[in-house]
């Protein structure tokens, strides 16, 4: 059985406060993206996970679709091992939360192949023991996003007069870092009432917290926003802590962009 895990972006990411427990207190709106991973599971001697496409660093025992099917195996003791086998085409450490979406919609997999009595809600709180940024994907539609990124609300967003191009420079953002140099502070505008505005008034007023210290430590990144912008996008924003680029443009314009051929460049229709 197989699944296409798709990545996300953040419209507007506003870091409130630092918790007791070691995280962060934001709001921000997911956007669901159709640029996709793949992930197979099928029944095994014994549970594995095999990759291909990008190349994935560390442990393959810190993969979210192993720690998923772990997870499950708790109280689901009587499912038997699977190989996994993950096909990435998500940049890594881009801000697109490529891995959030393998670990939720692998939750989603094991349950619907082996039958488990799990509901939408289950899989929300299985899903936030993996990551602050997966409950998300298991409802996969516009949500404002409270919390650590858990508290989610289904919103109305149409994109449908736009397209969306993503760039990602091949630049890998430590999360943990970007965290290190934000000073939280409660926002003038929630980013829930600034969504409802129209799209133009997006650039003046929805801001991305973690752009001032990325784009201080790496140029190159506010470049590619300043590039999206001169090529005629309505907005453009880093998404998550980094490192893509998304530019919202409407439908019917010719783009093209002059970026290095090293660059991750996708242009979706929403």
């Amino acid at each position: 059985m197989v699944a296409f895990p798709n990545c996300k972006i953040n419209l507007g990411l506003n870091i409130i406060a630092k918790r007791t427990d070691g995280f962060h207190d934001l709001e921000t709106v997911f956007y669901p993206l159709t640029l996709k991973d793949a992930v197979e599971i099928i029944q095994n001697e014994k549970t594995e996970l095999t990759v291909s496409g990008l190349p994935i660093d560390g442990n393959a025992a810190d993969n979210l679709c192993l720690k998923a099917w772990h997870l499950l195996k708790k109280d689901y003791p009587e499912l038997p091992p699977v190989k996994i086998h993950l096909h990435k085409t998500i940049p890594l450490g881009a801000g697109l939360g490529g891995g959030s979406a393998d670990g939720a919609f692998m939750l989603k997999l094991i349950g619907e192949k082996f039958s488990l009595p799990v509901s939408i809600n289950d899989l929300i709180n299985y899903a936030q023991q993996l990551g602050s940024d997966c409950p998300f994907f298991i409802l996969n539609k516009p949500c404002f996003a409270t919390g650590r990124g858990e508290l989610l609300e289904q919103i109305e967003l149409n994109f449908s007069d736009y397209k969306i191009v993503l760039v990602h420079p091949g630049i890998h953002i430590n999360t943990g870092w970007a965290f290190l140099n934000i000073i939280p502070a409660q926002p003038l505008k929630s980013i829930k009432e600034i969504i409802g505005q129209p799209i133009p008034t997006w650039k003046k007023d929805l801001k991305n917290d973690f752009e001032a210290p990325v784009f201080s430590k790496y140029p190159e990144i506010e470049k590619i926003k300043t590039t999206l912008y001169k090529s005629g996008a309505i907005y453009s924003s880093m998404t998550g802590s980094g490192s893509a680029v998304f530019g919202i443009f409407e439908k019917e314009i010719f783009i093209d962009l002059p970026f290095p051929n090293k660059y991750f460049i996708k242009e979706m229709k929403t």
